[in-house]
């Protein structure tokens, strides 16, 4: 159990707003198809905005939540699959656009796609709590509709663009707030089935034999979901195995908004509750990697989650990844 608590939330949603019926009238795709197949009735999609630009807009909002200042920072962390650049890392950016001092925090990414919030939040946590750092800024910004293939219908239905920010300092004497106890386990077998695979080494941007499709995001739907529910209940037997909490005592739960079959398996199969669960798919869509911290963000400023809340972020990645974390708000 980690002495650390969530002192400021923020988010960004850029201004577009993409309905069903205009996916049906630009590319073909049926509407009522799209809110039966994924749940989704619209989404948001970037115009100017950048991975940067979305991420220092949510990061204000959560400054300034937090009262505090950028050149109060000991450490910028960008948690997303959609950096600005390949060098240097996305948070360098952040702390140029936030005008925080030079010098005065690290910076560094970290990539768990879908669960790079959850992931980071634990890693920094543990950094906060062991007083490496006290105040640390956690951003997730995700312009996924810039990658996606038209030919995919389910892809280009299913996601949307958004970001979202934390400020994580340590717990005061005497408040609750804490991360209470996470479980993260790869499975790569399924390492296929999501993937750009252009853009690194193997496919380079550079090489003649790169073609547009491999910069594109190609996802097997059908084939994620199996895998996914198969590992998912005894992923959080082991989980709730080292939690004293039963599932009934959670105020919250956070998932990934990876599609409406997948969160239909919460309630369905995996023993919460519908009031439990936090779930903005209808009009987000899924926002990849600001998914989580976005349905956090909107929950605590709806007062949805407040203080002293038990909260579950849970989920699944490329990778193919699980994970959960419980944390006390």
């Amino acid at each position: 159990m980690l002495s650390v608590k969530i002192a400021g939330t923020g988010w960004y949603l850029p201004e577009r707003r993409v309905t069903n019926a205009e996916l049906e009238e630009r590319l073909g795709i049926a509407a009522d198809w799209i809110a039966r197949a994924t749940g989704v009735h619209e989404r948001r999609y970037v115009t100017n905005e950048t991975s940067v630009s979305m991420a220092t807009e949510a990061a204000q909002m959560a400054l300034a939540e937090a009262g505090i200042r950028p050149a109060d920072l000991d450490a910028i962390v960008f948690a997303s699959s959609a950096p600005q650049q390949a060098i240097p890392c996305t948070a360098t950016f952040i702390q140029r656009a936030l005008a925080a001092p030079d010098g005065a925090s690290t910076c560094f990414d970290i990539n768990a796609t879908c669960l790079s919030f959850p992931l980071a939040l634990h890693t920094v946590a543990h950094l906060v709590a062991s007083g490496a750092y006290r105040r640390v800024l956690l951003c997730s910004s995700e312009p996924a509709s810039r990658s996606l293939n038209p030919a995919e219908r389910e892809s280009v239905a299913l996601f949307g663009d958004a970001a979202a920010a934390v400020v994580l300092t340590p717990s005061a004497e005497g408040e609750r707030s804490c991360l209470h106890h996470a479980l993260f386990e790869t499975y790569s077998s399924g390492a296929e089935l999501t993937q750009i695979r252009g853009g690194g080494t193997l496919h380079h941007p550079n090489d003649p034999a790169t073609t547009p499709d491999m910069n594109l995001f190609q996802m097997q739907g059908p084939a994620i979901f199996k895998q996914g529910s198969r590992l998912i209940e005894p992923f959080l037997e082991r989980f709730f195995a080292s939690l004293p909490w039963k599932r009934d005592q959670i105020d919250a739960v956070i998932p990934h908004h990876a599609s409406r079959h997948a969160l239909d398996l919460l309630t369905r199969k995996l023993g919460f509750t519908s009031d439990q669960i936090v779930d903005n798919l209808a009009v987000r869509g899924n926002c990849v990697s600001a998914s989580i911290p976005l349905a956090l963000a909107e929950a605590v400023h709806d007062r949805r989650i407040q203080r002293g809340h038990r909260v579950l972020l849970v989920g699944t990645a490329a990778g193919l990844t699980l994970g959960a974390l419980a944390l006390i708000f």
